[in-house]
């Protein structure tokens, strides 16, 4: 890994920010790079490797569980077995203990590395936190070593975290755990989970009844609510909190109301407004609280409540916001605030705390609602004015749509996030064009949230996680260190590309050392595993082929996560599936031809080469579009798979994967 040395301590100024990279004494260790930035690092000479015998010991059962989770990760990362035991700190062995100290908050730790690792914090999950550090470290070494010194790290902000729009794209809960995985180790601590939504009814044919909506929490209180093509159950979301807070990352659901709410007023006719749109739910109509009040209780009430964590969310965003006249709607606003206030209270009366979207900008008006204990993502100053919000009484989550939002593909706020930009210029403090003082504790955090607007336009799970992964360590550095950063942006994106997605999470497909072969096979034979799963973006795949008639339906490679088809099911084309979309080359060999076959893939297309020649290249195009601006692009994008191959019959030989184009 790149380093500047310690004996120039360097100053460099990287688009309009000081970076001062601090000095160390000569021969002393640098600051090991970790993301997000160690707080404080004293230098020591000479390394920690974990040797023969190496422990793991805990001062009381306390950490028992930090310890486990520790050893397992390092197992599945290292291959190497840590037995763990209660006992003091010794050499040769790495020691957690808790110890009161005030300047380190709830999530701070201390790790002094010398002939041992001892770990001290004043809490349980300050300790897990630096497990995470010394898993980063050891990452970046072959001997996994961890160089002597003293590390003092301690978060800005307490909240760091992630929104999913779920309810315009279903994500199955393999992947949220992955995720929740992912984010724990970033010391990422919080996500949310968008629980239903709609698409735009001009993509539908301006028709209410056939615009895409779904809610995808399993209900029995109400049958026919959740949406078919992908919803969690009680028991698996229940699971999920309690597995996640196991990482110490905590669960908010949501359930967007009274706008987003198509899948309701779809459900129970008539509690749709006729005036703003029936994603929009008719405050006015009788029915209408009392059937959400029971969708409340169904996740919230009871001995055994579905939503266990601490906080949440009920929306509350965007009502009106296409209407002209909407600010002079006296009596709609009225209503709008006393909805809003009627939620707040009865997710606190179930013992929780409430999570808001910010909007009363937009509404002022006479009826109180309550802000004390209430949780609002200021997102757009023209609907939540901050510095009002925080007058009003609210706790603000910083979550800037124009800074933080990824709308995949659409044209509109960011396809991939400006991690340059925010990197050197952004923290919670920056609200929009807002500036609150770093550290104000009116600010509780921030986010960053991915947005799936355009619904049916390709974007895959694989997507989506790119464009996630592309910004995680960026907003981890900024939600934890503030602007106390001091590697700079060109070393800081180089080095982040080194880390692991977490413990035994590869989601982005990355295989062998870069531009490499990374595999290949003289003959590939049908109904085998492979040992590479799948190749990220960025790749190559080539082979040979002496062609027989095939089935329609017949697989050439599969994985979990896609399918590449010989002969697709629809047309037997050559082709490829993933998250139910069918994608196909107008190709198909000719019975008995040998031909040689090239695909290359990356983040925006995929790409055939037959016998040396490009065939076809599926890219963005426009799949439908509406007058003006109003245009969906088709993506095509495949993270290549290879853990099986199917039951073909053409013969498949000199099979070589790369994980760069070749062309």
């Amino acid at each position: 890994m790149s380093r500047i040395s310690s004996l120039l301590a360097a100053i460099l100024i990287i688009t309009g920010t000081l970076f001062a990279r601090p000095a160390a004494a000569a021969n002393t260790n640098a600051k090991p790079f970790v993301v997000p930035e160690l707080r404080q690092w004293t230098g020591k000479t000479g390394s920690f490797t974990p040797g023969a015998g190496c422990t793991i010991t805990i001062a009381d059962t306390t950490l028992a569980k930090v310890a486990r989770d520790f050893a397992d990760d390092y197992k599945t990362m290292f291959g190497t077995e840590l037995p763990v035991k209660v006992g003091k700190s010794a050499k040769g062995n790495i020691h957690f203990a808790l110890k009161a100290n005030s300047k380190l908050g709830t999530e701070g730790y201390t790790v002094e590395i010398s002939d041992r690792v001892a770990v001290t914090a004043p809490t349980v999950t300050g300790a897990y936190w630096s497990t995470r550090t010394l898993l980063q470290i050891a990452e970046q070494s072959d001997s996994h070593s961890l160089p002597c010194g003293r590390i003092t790290d301690w978060p800005d902000y307490a909240l760091r975290g992630l929104s999913m729009d779920v309810g315009r794209k279903f994500f199955p809960m393999d992947y949220l755990k992955d995720l929740v995985k992912i984010l724990s180790y970033y010391k990422m601590n919080s996500l949310r989970i968008h629980l239903n939504d709609n698409g735009f009814p001009y993509y539908f044919g301006n028709d209410w009844d056939k615009t895409y909506s779904a809610f995808r929490m399993e209900s029995t209180r109400f049958p026919g609510l959740t949406a078919r093509d992908g919803y969690y159950t009680k028991d698996e979301f229940r699971d999920f909190q309690r597995f996640a807070a196991g990482e110490f990352v905590d669960i908010v659901p949501e359930i967007d109301i009274p706008a987003h709410a198509l899948a309701f007023s779809k459900y129970k006719k008539g509690i749709g407004s006729e005036e703003f749109g029936q994603d929009h739910l008719n405050l006015f109509n009788e029915e209408t609280m009392p059937f959400l009040d029971q969708l409340f209780d169904e996740y919230l009430g009871g001995d055994n409540p579905v939503f266990v964590n601490e906080y949440v969310h009920i929306g509350t965003d965007e009502f009106g916001k296409d209407y002209a006249g909407f600010e002079n709607k006296k009596a709609t606003i009225e209503k709008f605030r006393s909805f809003m206030d009627h939620y707040i209270k009865l997710v606190e009366g179930y013992g929780k705390k409430p999570w808001v979207w910010g909007s009363l900008s937009t509404a002022p008006g006479d009826t109180p609602v309550k802000t004390e204990g209430v949780m609002l993502d200021a997102w757009y100053n023209g609907y939540a004015d901050p510095k009002e919000m925080v007058k009003l009484g609210f706790k603000l989550n910083s979550i800037p749509d124009g800074m933080v939002y990824i709308v995949p593909n659409a044209g509109y706020y960011h396809d991939y996030l400006n991690n340059q930009w925010l990197y050197t210029n952004w923290t919670p403090a920056r609200v929009g064009n807002v500036q609150f003082d770093e550290k104000d504790p009116a600010i509780a955090g921030g986010y960053f949230a991915v947005w799936n607007d355009h619904v049916g336009n390709g974007i895959s799970v694989q997507d989506v996680h790119h464009r996630i992964m592309h910004s995680i360590a960026t907003m981890a550095v900024k939600l934890w260190d503030g602007i106390n950063v001091s590697v700079p942006f060109e070393e800081f994106d180089k080095e982040r590309l080194i880390l692991s997605e977490a413990p035994g999470i590869n989601r982005l497909g990355k295989v062998g050392k870069p531009n490499s072969l990374v595999y290949e096979a003289a003959k590939v034979a049908p109904g085998t595993t492979l040992p590479v799963k799948e190749l990220g973006y960025g790749y190559t795949v080539e082979f040979d082929i002496t062609a027989v008639p095939e089935e329609k339906g017949t697989v050439l490679f599969s994985s979990d996560d896609a399918t590449l088809y010989l002969s697709d099911p629809v047309k037997g084309l050559l082709g490829f599936s993933r998250d139910g979309y069918l994608n196909t080359f107008n190709f198909r060999p000719y019975p008995g031809e040998k031909a040689h076959i090239k695909i290359t893939g990356d983040n925006k297309s995929t790409t055939l080469w037959v016998n040396g020649s490009k065939y076809e290249s599926l890219d963005k195009i426009t799949q439908w579009h509406n007058e003006g601006k109003n245009k969906m692009y088709h993506l095509q994008t495949l993270v290549f798979p290879l853990n099986h191959t199917g039951n073909f019959k053409s013969a498949i030989s000199n099979l070589k994967a790369y994980n760069y184009i070749a062309e």
